[in-house]
């Protein structure tokens, strides 16, 4: 490992050495209530200059160390780790709101959260002492998980090979969500057996090359560019099973999707308060309607109507699903992790054509106007449309219909 990995740290191994922990004052957060109101006062600063920093593609370095500070990125270490372990739907309303003020940094959390769930149900006491003590410091794990060139998004080329002094990393993953802002980088990789494994690596190891290459038209700065791996040293001690998640019921699959919905509902719910503001403050009336305000106008009266009923319906699925997978993780059985994971997808499903259509419908709403650059509207419907697409709601509607149809349990994975 590189001379600069001098904090050392009791470990199953005392090879084990790491970066300097992070410095900066951290919030501790006690509970969910904490956590709600520190969510809602971090998301209305994050909301100020949110379209210009889509607008002009800055990336929010600043802003996730806000976000560390703050204390939400631990928000899930367990109590008795010294965290407020919250519960999943306190997790996803947190993430909404994040999504709410900019979609770009309300995705970016999910990774880290989902690699806190990993170490919590695969890592060792000491592992999870490490590294719960970093995260409560304000660390950020952010991922290093798909590749192109692969058959599915979900295999894998990247090898973590055993050698005399530990194992290497060899690879490159695309869509690195949050990689540029991370202390830590989480990669997903095969062992020499073939198994998926994955190891938790500092940032700034030789043999990481992090690439700023994303280009997508939505969530411009979730920092998801590409991450080569050339010979990076991993030492044992940064090393969990991966595969081994999803062999067993467990919460994992569902407790990675609710953010996933969670993300989308933010982005519906920001929609929806900016297609009322702007109809109330800035669109004209048609000119056939004979009225003053366009606020009068009983068919723009009827979609906000629609709008609104549709956002709450896809908060209520949300916050359902919440339950569902606080159930699965207290009891994590084949029947309650197939239960929270059909919650979650029904969620997932709502949530989505939800933010799709209510930030198609801001624009239509808002008239001619709102189409302008300096209004930044356009970015609620890039965004959603941009993260919908992480994985499919046709299998999803496949998936709820065999389980209530015919029985039928869905699969155990990141994506269900």
């Amino acid at each position: 490992m590189p001379s600069a990995l001098a904090h050392r740290i009791e470990s199953d191994d005392p090879g084990f050495s790491a970066p300097p922990i992070r410095s900066r004052p951290v919030r501790r957060i006690r509970d969910d209530a904490e956590a709600l109101a520190v969510a809602r006062d971090v998301a209305a600063d994050l909301a100020r200059e949110a379209a210009r920093r889509d607008r002009e593609r800055i990336l929010p370095y600043d802003e996730l160390e806000r976000v560390s500070d703050a204390g939400l990125l631990a928000i899930t270490v367990p109590k008795i780790y010294g965290g407020a372990g919250v519960k999943a739907g306190t997790v996803a309303r947190v993430i909404a709101l994040l999504a709410g003020a900019d979609g770009s940094i309300g995705q970016i959390p999910q990774n880290h959260f989902f690699m806190l769930e990993a170490l919590r149900l695969q890592g060792t006491e000491a592992q999870k002492r490490f590294f719960y003590d970093r995260v409560l410091a304000g660390e950020r794990i952010f991922n290093a998980l798909s590749e192109r060139g692969t058959k599915t998004a979900q295999d894998h080329n990247t090898r973590l090979t055993r050698t005399s002094d530990g194992f290497r990393l060899n690879g490159t993953k695309f869509y690195s969500t949050g990689v540029l802002f991370a202390h830590w980088i989480a990669v997903v990789a095969n062992n020499d057996e073939g198994i998926s494994t994955l190891a938790f690596v500092p940032r700034e190891t030789a043999g990481i090359t992090v690439v700023d290459d994303w280009t997508g038209f939505g969530q411009r700065t979730t920092g998801s560019g590409t991450t080569h791996l050339a010979d990076v040293p991993v030492h044992p001690f940064s090393v969990i099973p991966f595969k081994a998640l999803f062999e067993v019921p467990t919460s994992m699959g569902p407790f990675a999707q609710i953010m996933h919905a969670a993300i989308e509902q933010g982005i519906a719910e920001a929609a929806l308060a900016q297609a009322i503001h702007f109809v109330r403050h800035h669109t004209r009336p048609w000119k056939d309607s004979g009225l003053d305000r366009a606020a009068d106008d009983p068919y723009v009266v009827s979609a906000i109507g629609e709008m609104k009923i549709r956002t709450e319906a896809s908060g209520a699925l949300l916050n359902r699903a919440g339950l569902s997978v606080d159930t699965a993780t207290d009891e994590p059985t084949a029947d309650t992790v197939a239960a929270a994971s059909i919650a979650v997808a029904e969620a997932k499903v709502a949530s989505t054509e939800t933010a799709l259509f209510v930030a198609s419908k801001l624009i239509e709403l808002a008239g001619s106007s709102a189409t302008l650059q300096e209004h930044g509207l356009d970015r609620f419907w890039r965004n959603a449309r941009t993260h919908t697409v992480h994985d499919p709601i046709r299998w999803k509607y496949r998936f709820i219909g065999d389980y209530w149809l015919n029985g039928i349990n869905p699969p155990r994975h990141g994506a269900i």
